[in-house]
C-alpha cells in the first residue's frame, strides 16, 4: 500500500475516533442531548472499521495510529476547542509522529 494511502486511512480512522469520542464528551460533560452520544458511539465504531482497511497487522497499525491520534487531537482541539498549542505540545506531536513512522515504514528484510 501507498504511503499516502496509508497515511489518509490513518487520518480518517483519527477523525472517526477523535469525533466521536468529542460528541460523547459533549454530551457528559457539555450537556449536550443524548443523540451527541449515540452518534459518537455511531462513528467510534467506524473508526474500527476504517482502521481494517490497512494492511499491516493489528499491533503494527495500532502503535502507529497512537501518533497519528496524538497530533489529530491537537488539531482537533485547536479547532473546535480554539485551543492554542504550546511548542511542547507541537514538539510532542512531531516526535511522536516520526516515532511512529519509522515504526511503520520502514523497510523489512
Amino acid at each position: 500500500m501507498g504511503i499516502v494511502k496509508s497515511v489518509l486511512i490513518f487520518i480518517l480512522a483519527g477523525i472517526c475516533e477523535i469525533g466521536g469520542g468529542y460528541l460523547i464528551w459533549q454530551t457528559i460533560r457539555n450537556d449536550k442531548p443524548l443523540w451527541y452520544a449515540f452518534l459518537g458511539a455511531v462513528i467510534m465504531i467506524l473508526y474500527g472499521v476504517v482502521a481494517t482497511f490497512q494492511e499491516a497487522n493489528f499491533a503494527k497499525v495500532y502503535a502507529t495510529y497512537g501518533g497519528f491520534f496524538i497530533v489529530l487531537s491537537l488539531v482537533w482541539a485547536c479547532y473546535f476547542d480554539k485551543y492554542i498549542p504550546t511548542k511542547y505540545d507541537i514538539i510532542g506531536g512531531i516526535v511522536a509522529l516520526i516515532g511512529v513512522c519509522i515504526i511503520y515504514y520502514s523497510p523489512r528484510g
